[in-house]
């Protein structure tokens, strides 16, 4: 049982009826049948540190949703009167943010998020080859970190446990935190319109412009070879933001 017994598993497997060495995988045998059908997969014995990698792999691979990253629709921009569309009516956000209430730190990072939004959305509609995918996710983290910002302008007890959920999920689920954050904004809307009369207005047009902004939002994503739909909810978005505004005054 001396040298000649060192043989490499590979070796003393070949030629042994009814199995087959998978190559290149240090993980598992397959046992094949004489008649072609495949025997349960036996696993090998690992070491403690390769046991542990796969587990974390596993488990990383069977993660939920909401913890793996957006796949980023990057249609639209067709033709160039479309793109000059997109762009134009990605600039009022730019204004929307020079012009928003400016009274303290919350309210500063508001605005300069409106800011970024216009910037990062005019940057994505020009763009053109790869590099518009990540223009794409860049536009909707910085629509999702204005939500954020908004929410934290309007309601300065919000909860740190959900700012702090925020701030991880918003690279990779960008739409979720601005679902969250806008839905937590639109209920202190309509309380602070119910208390202030002067607020029911603006009030009215946002709820006007955001069921008109989210109807051409879908629309957009159902029948993308449609032009201008997403210029549209450009617009509804800014006449929606230019309303949030009044609550910051």
């Amino acid at each position: 049982m001396g040298a000649q017994s060192s043989v490499k598993p590979k070796t003393a497997l070949e030629g042994v009826h009814g199995v087959q060495v998978v190559p290149h995988s240090p993980f598992a045998l397959e046992e094949i049948k004489q008649h072609g059908g495949l025997h349960k997969r036996s696993h090998a014995s690992f070491p403690v540190g390769t046991r542990h990698h796969l587990i974390v792999q596993r488990v990383w691979q069977q993660r939920p949703g909401c913890l793996r990253p957006i796949r980023c629709s990057c249609h639209g921009d067709r033709t160039v009167a479309e793109t000059i569309a997109n762009v134009i009516t990605s600039l009022p956000f730019i204004a929307l943010g020079l012009q928003a209430p400016r009274k303290n730190l919350h309210c500063k990072l508001y605005a300069n998020s409106l800011i970024g939004v216009g910037i990062v959305s005019s940057l994505y509609h020009a763009s053109r080859g790869k590099i518009r995918r990540y223009m794409r996710w860049a536009d909707y983290s910085m629509i999702a970190t204005a939500t954020v910002c908004l929410s934290r302008a309007l309601r300065n007890e919000n909860p740190k446990l959900l700012m702090a959920a925020s701030a991880v999920l918003l690279p990779i689920q960008p739409l979720m935190v601005s679902a969250v954050h806008t839905g937590m904004m639109e209920v202190a809307f309509a309380k602070r319109a119910l208390q202030d009369p002067d607020l029911r207005m603006s009030h009215n047009v946002h709820k006007m412009s955001s069921l008109l902004g989210g109807a051409l939002f879908i629309a957009d994503d159902v029948f993308p070879e449609t032009p201008f739909l997403h210029a549209g909810w450009h617009l509804a978005a800014a006449v929606g933001v230019s309303t949030c505004n009044k609550l910051l005054e």
